[in-house]
């Protein structure tokens, strides 16, 4: 039964591959119902886990077998995989629908729905694996089915530069996770999880020879783990990739780079606590990259105007918050504030295409404004995600990120403090954008035409379905799951997640004093109100600032993006296209290739048949000579004695010279 899990979703893809045509609409109905099957199926098996406390473990078949190596195709069900099938599987069935009624005009429907499929299928394989290859095939996947979604719209030049730029950088990623798993067979010499953590701690003292100096083997593993997590959860340094993926369609942006593709780098490194936990200093490099990757999105995130592009940067600046979660060894904090973050995040997304949906596709905020009266539900859901977003009291982002920053807080240690600083000022800075944001679309003036304004209209009843249960978890999910994750005593993760006892901190934030527990929600308030000031009351004080030459300087750094992409683009993409350019085009395909290929061979086809066409005089006994050099020639190559040899050459001469006498 478990097995259906994986198998539904694939076989809605492989019908809508086959058969979509010809079914039709039934390709939405089929779609649906296997993916809400699939989900109804990961709850029970949730529910079974929280009441039974057994972990299943289901090996289908020998996959590999080659020497001592032997790897099977299984499916291993723990805490961990329970909790990120049931959200895999919820927002998937969610984005059906909502994709059902969203691109219900566009004629390739049929195919959207089957890589929609096709993404969860290979997100389940990621997340049910029971050995690392397993997990690798599901990484590959999803990765195709990113660039495969993303490049949907194919017409589109900017879609197809999307595509290719999240497709190379993921491939980084993917070298140095392949990498980690040529390591972990050299040292464990298997790759069943199971084995792997259970001989972990056997090997801290491992050692290899790298570049004339030794190595410990753990911390490269796990420095490998992290660098391929980086690639696909979007750090600081592989995170370009994530705001230009926007160009997909909205229900991807909701799918894959909200609540499951973008969250899969998470995922591994929980996964892996057995061998990060006896790696402090990959723990340390962790808290410092998640810290300032979170900061980073939040700041690039305060001005800009692409309303998808705004979110993007918040899902950048959340997923740094869940890696410094792992950093701090709090796993159950970090896949706590994964799952919150899913259903908000996706309900942000979703909400955000029943807006552009609306408006004639227009995502420029600048561009829109006085839409509460006409789209009251919209702005409901948008303030919903929006309150979860900056946690909000008693929304369901505000029980994991306060947990994330006081957790940070009662370490008391350097790196602990810079994370709760960073992570702190990045709520003021996603307060403030998320304010911006609903200020400048439904309670400003409107910027937009009349044309446009005529034509807009709230949703249909399957987007608004989508919304309404995405809107009621993003205000309870918090709530209901927070003693079951984090709760002190809970043993719902057994075995799943790994945390040293010397870096367990869950008990110390009942003893931080008070003043910074509410420190982060004080700065998210005053980021609210910031916001609101700046662009919704007309006070001069902000625009004599808006005015000055510091605010125009911070606003053009933050709109490019901390010149990270033009960084990226001057010393790597510009150089290589250059090099390419060259050497690769012009002596490689417009020279050896030419000189060697068919170029080549048709210029020199035409030289020499031009040579011999000087010899076609029409005179008779100048063609009898020609046949007796010819015939003689063949004697003197089948000849090898002397005699014969001089033989031929007078022939020649006295042939020679009769020519010239003609």
């Amino acid at each position: 039964m478990l097995s259906l899990i994986l198998l539904l979703p694939l076989l809605s893809f492989i019908v809508c591959l086959l058969f979509g045509r010809r079914i039709g609409p039934g390709v939405v109905i089929l779609t649906c119902i296997n993916v809400s099957i699939s989900f109804f199926i990961s709850l029970f098996s949730l529910q079974n886990l929280i009441s039974n406390d057994f972990i299943s473990f289901l090996p289908y078949w020998v996959w590999v077998s080659s020497d001592t190596l032997e790897i099977n195709w299984g499916f291993y069900l723990d805490s961990v995989t329970n909790i990120m099938l049931v959200v895999v599987t919820f927002i998937s069935t969610l984005v059906h629908l909502y994709s059902s009624e969203y691109m219900k005009e566009d004629p390739h429907l049929p195919r959207f729905m089957g890589y929609l499929s096709l993404f969860t299928f290979f997100m389940l394989v990621l997340v049910s694996g029971d050995n690392f290859l397993q997990m690798f095939v599901g990484w590959e996947g999803v990765g195709v089915a990113s660039y495969l979604l993303i490049n949907f719209w194919f017409t589109r030049l900017q879609a197809n530069k999307s595509a290719i730029k999240a497709m190379l950088l993921n491939r980084i990623g993917d070298f140095f996770l392949l990498l980690a798993l040529f390591l972990i067979y050299y040292v464990f010499d298997t790759l069943d999880y199971s084995v792997v953590f259970s001989l972990a701690p056997l090997m801290t003292n491992t050692k290899f020879f790298f570049i004339g100096g030794e190595i410990y083997a753990l911390d490269c593993i796990c420095l490998c783990l992290f660098l391929g997590a980086m690639g696909k959860s979007a750090q600081l340094g592989l995170h370009t990739w994530l705001p230009d993926a926007m160009e997909g369609p909205t229900p991807v942006s909701a799918l894959i780079h909200a609540a499951t593709m973008v969250t899969a780098g998470v995922f591994l490194i929980i996964r892996c606590s057995y061998l990060f936990e006896l790696c402090s200093s990959i723990l340390d490099i962790l808290c410092v990259v998640g810290s300032l990757t979170a900061f980073f999105g939040a700041s690039v995130g305060l001005f800009q105007n692409d309303m998808k592009k705004i979110i993007a940067y918040s899902t950048c600046s959340q997923l740094g918050y869940m890696v410094f979660a792992c950093g701090l060894s709090n796993y159950n904090v970090a896949i706590f504030h994964l799952s919150n973050h899913a259903f908000f995040k996706a309900l942000l997304f979703l909400g955000a295409g029943s807006i552009i949906h609306s408006v004639a596709d227009e995502q420029d905020i600048r561009r829109l404004g006085g839409l509460l009266r006409l789209l009251p539900f919209a702005y409901s859901t948008g303030l919903i995600g929006s309150l979860a977003l900056i946690g909000f009291p008693f929304f369901a982002g505000f029980y994991s990120k306060d947990s994330l920053l006081e957790v940070s807080f009662s370490l008391h240690t350097f790196v602990g403090l810079v994370c709760y600083l960073l992570g702190s000022f990045s709520a003021l800075f996603t307060a403030f954008y998320s304010t911006r944001l609903l200020v400048l679309v439904f309670l400003s003036d409107t910027n937009s035409t009349k044309g446009l304004m005529s034509g807009v209209h709230e949703s249909s009843i399957k987007i608004k379905i989508s919304l309404l249960l995405l809107s009621l978890l993003s205000i309870l999910v918090g709530f209901i799951t927070a003693d079951l994750f984090i709760g002190f005593g809970s043993d719902f993760w057994q075995g799943a997640i790994f945390i040293d006892p010397l870096r367990y901190s869950l008990i110390d934030i009942e003893f931080i004093p008070l003043v910074f527990k509410l420190f982060p929600l004080v700065l998210t308030l005053c980021g609210v109100l910031l916001a609101f000031s700046f662009y919704a009351l007309n006070i001069e004080l902000f625009f004599s600032i808006k005015k000055s030459s510091i605010y125009n300087f911070i606003y053009t750094f933050l709109l490019k993006k901390w010149y990270i992409d033009k960084l990226y683009n001057t010393l790597f993409s510009a150089p290589i296209l250059k090099f390419g350019h060259s050497y690769t085009y012009k002596i490689v395909d417009r020279g050896l290739l030419e000189l060697v290929g068919p170029f080549t061979f048709f210029t020199s086809t035409y030289k020499i048949s031009s040579l011999l066409n000087i010899l076609q005089s029409g005179v008779i006994h100048i063609y009898i000579v020609f046949l007796f050099c010819f015939g003689f020639s063949i004697l003197l190559i089948i000849s090898y004695s002397s005699s014969a040899l001089f033989m031929t050459f007078i022939l020649f001469l006295f042939l020679f010279l009769c020519f010239v006498e003609l």
